[in-house]
């Protein structure tokens, strides 16, 4: 879906602040860019902060994750009619047994494998020894370790000046030997429970933080509010609650589609034939937190159990087969079904930020990551001071389509153009995107071009590629003309017009008209009426178009201006009214039947009515959807009889003024 309409008051802010550091001096910008430092610095010092002490940051981040995770639950307990202390606790106790059963689970069946290993060791011999086999004629395992002992042989040999001179006598071995001393039970307990201690103690650390937060969360929130100040408690409310709400929902989420992919993984695993089936399906739950890298580690050990523990290779197969079916499934069913992408995060910032936690914390911070950097993206939504993280690691787009579409044809990359335009096309007709997209993008590319920021080169490469992105559209525009004309038929059938559509894109039909479509000026102004024409004929009039050299003295008589209802001259420019006024007398010249009409482009399609009388037009419009009603309508110019009437007087002072 279109995120465009949810972010216009943003991007009109982020347009304000261009407008403001454009009227900047030199200097003043200058001042802006350094006050950029002490941003960049506490965030360096942060992190610093985090990375050395990440043993008392480490438990508190699980903690706030986890509040964000089960505050849902406790809200609906209490909504049941449960005593506050009743819910947080009774929510906490559950949660944190079922961790503990689910390890307990896990542990048992880790120790199964492990002693089971060796037995399996027969069929991973033999396949290797048939692989080999199998490679035999052309000798690649023979030669693969041949070049292994080579360059073995050369780095273990020792360089001629290290090494040690030869010594007299018969090569003397160094004995062995191994000293054994009883342990007693208190050591051999000690051993057992100091690597459980730290463990055991952040766990309980993590469970006591849980429950102060959930008890002191509404304290804890209006404590933050004051600390951020009482001007943006606006801001502090909204960001709380969308952190809340993105992270918990994620964590819920994710946990359902987790298990909805583990559980029948171990029952697949199961009826197959592969030992421990329910160790695989746990550990893909756990697995499957971790973005992309999860779900491949999880798939890859059943798959190399699948290999050793039978000695065909009709389970391994299977196995990978039960894999991807369970991966498409949970791609494109489950997981845009329970939550889509409604972490706010683009694939990309989720590798980033998979490794830039695993630095810091290890395989916890893998798994806590893509939570952690949801926090992040929250912060820099709201906090100005932070906006860059929401533009490096958020998935809206940081560029507004007009500006995007000029950027691609700035860059000349019409393919791309086409790409995103087809994008929006999904969910929008052709006018509308050229009435809210293209022709803003080209009034961007027209002031560049006034103001000298664009040499000729520039503009020529533009035109082209907005040129390719019309030829592009053709298609489109011709598919949307098949429904015009079934939607016609229908509406024929039933007698009585739907009324569902925009009301501003609501245009006349065109059957059995004529218009002609010119550009005013330049190669931009070429391209506009290419646009403009080709919305005309979806609207089922014929219709031509024109370069705007053919309006010059000597081939303005070369149009095909005969027999037209209208015809449109297109000017991006505002300030070429002169002009228009000049091509509007020789077009009533060469067409004196024909309506003329002059559009002169803007973002906000004001009506130009005052400038009719000034043009000597018929219309003056300023956006597309008028230009297509003036275009179509049945209004004519002039009577050929007035025509007539207003040309005769002329000739005859003419004549006058010879025989004079």
């Amino acid at each position: 879906m279109l995120r465009f309409p949810r972010r216009a008051d943003q991007d009109q802010v982020k347009a304000g602040s261009r407008y403001m550091q454009t009227a900047l001096a030199p200097g003043a910008a200058a001042i802006a860019k350094t006050s950029r430092l002490p941003t960049l610095a506490a965030t360096a010092a942060a992190v610093a902060v985090i990375y050395f002490a990440s043993e008392v940051f480490l438990p508190l981040a699980i903690a706030i994750l986890l509040t964000f995770a089960l505050a849902p639950v406790v809200s609906y307990l209490r909504r049941a009619g449960l005593p506050r202390s009743v819910a947080i606790i009774g929510t906490v106790a559950t949660a944190f047994l079922f961790l503990f059963a689910f390890s307990a689970v896990l542990a048992v069946q880790v120790s199964e494998v492990a002693q089971n290993l060796p037995t399996y060791q027969y069929n991973i011999i033999e396949k290797i020894r048939v692989l080999k086999e199998a490679g035999s004629e052309s000798q690649i395992f023979e030669r693969l370790s041949r070049v292994v002992e080579r360059i073995t042989a050369e780095i273990s040999r020792p360089r001629p000046e290290t090494a040690p001179s030869p010594q007299p006598g018969p090569e003397q071995k160094p004995l062995l030997v191994e000293i054994f001393s009883p342990e007693r039970p208190i050591e051999t307990l000690r051993n057992i429970i100091n690597p459980l201690l730290g463990p055991l103690a952040t766990t309980g650390l993590v469970i006591v933080v849980v429950i102060f937060m959930l008890f002191e969360r509404e304290d804890l929130r209006d404590r933050f509010i004051r600390l951020v100040g009482y001007g943006d408690l606006h801001r502090t409310t909204e960001a709380l609650q969308d952190a809340g709400a993105r992270v918990g929902q994620y964590l819920l989420m994710q946990l359902v589609v987790n298990i909805t992919y583990g559980i029948p993984l171990a029952i697949g695993l199961w009826l197959l034939g592969i030992p421990n089936a329910i160790l695989w399906g746990m550990l893909a739950i756990v697995l499957r937190f971790v973005p992309y890298i999860g779900p491949v580690i999880a798939a890859s050990l059943p798959l190399f159990l699948a290999f050793a523990a039978a000695p065909g290779w009709s389970l391994l197969v299977w196995t990978a087969g039960l894999f991807i079916v369970l991966e498409l499934v949970s791609n494109n069913v489950i997981e845009p079904w329970l939550y889509g992408s409604r972490t706010g995060l683009s694939p990309l910032a989720i590798i980033v930020a998979a490794i830039f936690w695993a630095w810091l914390w290890g395989p916890v911070g893998l798994v806590l990551s893509t939570p952690l950097t949801v926090c992040l993206v929250v912060l820099g939504r709201h906090v100005p001071q932070f906006e860059f993280l929401e533009i490096l690691l958020g998935n809206e787009p940081v560029l507004n389509p007009k500006e995007r579409l000029y950027q691609r044809l700035l860059a000349g990359d019409p393919d791309e153009a086409t790409d995103n335009a087809e994008e929006m096309l999904e969910e929008k007709y052709l006018i509308e995107f050229y009435d809210t997209v293209a022709i803003p993008a080209l009034l961007l590319a027209e002031h560049d071009r006034v103001r000298g920021a664009l040499a000729e080169p520039q503009v020529t490469q533009i035109a082209q590629s907005a040129r390719t992105l019309v030829s592009n559209l053709e298609e489109i525009a011709s598919e949307e003309l098949e429904e015009e004309e079934e939607e016609e038929e229908e509406e024929e059938g039933v007698g009585e017009e739907s009324g569902d559509g925009d009301e501003q894109y609501d245009l006349p039909l065109g059957d059995g008209k004529s218009v002609l479509c010119i550009g005013g000026r330049s190669d931009l102004d070429d391209v506009t009426a290419s646009m403009l024409a080709q919305v005309i004929r979806v609207q089922g009039a014929e219709v031509a178009s024109a370069s705007h050299k053919d309006l010059k003295p000597g081939a303005i008589r070369e149009l095909p201006s005969a027999g037209r209802n209208a015809i449109l001259v297109s000017f991006l420019n505002q300030d070429s009214l002169r002009h228009a006024r000049f091509i509007v007398r020789r077009l009533k010249r060469i067409a004196p039947i024909s309506r003329i009409g002059i559009v002169l482009w803007r973002e906000d399609g004001a009506p130009r009515t005052e400038l009719i009388e000034e043009l000597q037009a018929d219309f003056v419009v300023s956006a597309i959807a008028d230009s297509v009603r003036e275009a179509l309508s049945e209004e004519l110019a002039r009577p050929m009889k007035a025509v007539r009437a207003k040309i005769a007087p002329r000739h005859h002072v003419r004549k006058r003024k010879t025989s004079a």
